[in-house]
């Protein structure tokens, strides 16, 4: 995982358990002031909330305690690997792209970041420039020449 990502991932947390976390606890208490619990939705929908909350925090800490932090300055640009920034070309239509492999936590389409576990990443990940990586996808196969790889 990137630097960049894991201190979001922590930045995440942090909100959840100061932010968030307190706000439901306050929607509990107001809802529990109200009477009688056994028909009292606001309760019932806070206490869900809380739940949900909860389970992300849990989520959260678990990958965040097994994220191991990689270096850019130490990887290798002569080939394809998670956090390369890879600029390539559909050879049927010369259309180009450029996605940079992440880890699954950070992937984020609309920012052109892919998680590694995709059959594109999968494809790419050992190729290096020059190189064409016939690709199954879903919707068929697709065919990438590999046209630059930066961090």
């Amino acid at each position: 995982m990137s630097e960049e990502g894991y201190n979001k991932l922590l930045a995440e947390l942090r909100e959840m358990e100061t932010i968030q976390r307190p706000e439901i606890s306050r929607q509990i208490a107001e809802a529990r002031d109200k009477g009688d619990l056994s028909e009292n939705s606001e309760y019932d929908a806070a206490k869900e909330a809380q739940g949900m909350l909860e389970m992300k925090i849990s989520n959260l800490k678990a990958i965040i305690s097994e994220a191991k932090i990689i270096d850019t300055s130490k990887l290798d640009t002569s080939t394809v690997q998670i956090l390369s920034k890879v600029e390539m070309k559909n050879v049927k239509n010369n259309m180009k792209m450029v996605y940079t492999i992440v880890s699954e936590s950070e992937a984020n389409l609309k920012e052109g970041k892919i998680s590694v576990n995709t059959p594109i990443a999968q494809g790419l990940l050992g190729k290096k420039v020059g190189d064409i990586a016939e690709i199954t996808i879903p919707q068929g196969k697709i065919t990438l020449e590999i046209v630059n790889i930066s961090f």
